[in-house]
């Protein structure tokens, strides 16, 4: 089975890496794109949205991107609505376009006893 975890560079994108990438072929989404153990391939925002056919590649998408927090307290408002609005929106219409048939948010961890 192919997932593709999106904030796969995140502290819960990567402790679900840790914890399926020995059952799953594990590929990222995110706004950097280092090498991680674990991960075939991590995409950017742009790779998944302009080329439609990395969509249908993946079996299941497992969401975990967000903008959560700031702690020095920087951060323009717009740039969480960008983030965790309109960014969703372009991508979920990119996926039921696309009829992806398994979505997870980060709450649907349960995937591990799949």
């Amino acid at each position: 089975m192919k997932l593709l975890i999106t904030g796969v560079h995140g502290f819960v994108g990567s402790n679900l890496v840790n914890a399926l990438s020995k059952d799953y072929e594990i590929y990222g989404l995110d706004i950097i794109s280092p090498q991680k153990a674990g991960v075939i391939k991590t995409y950017t925002w742009d790779d998944i949205l302009t080329s439609q056919e990395h969509i249908n590649d993946f079996d299941a998408i497992i969401h975990l991107a967000g903008k959560a927090h700031d702690t020095k307290n920087k951060t323009n408002a717009d740039i969480y609505f960008q983030v965790n609005t309109e960014l969703l929106k372009k991508y979920m219409t990119s996926f039921y376009n696309h009829q992806l048939k398994n979505l997870f948010f980060s709450v649907l961890l349960k995937l591990l006893q799949m």
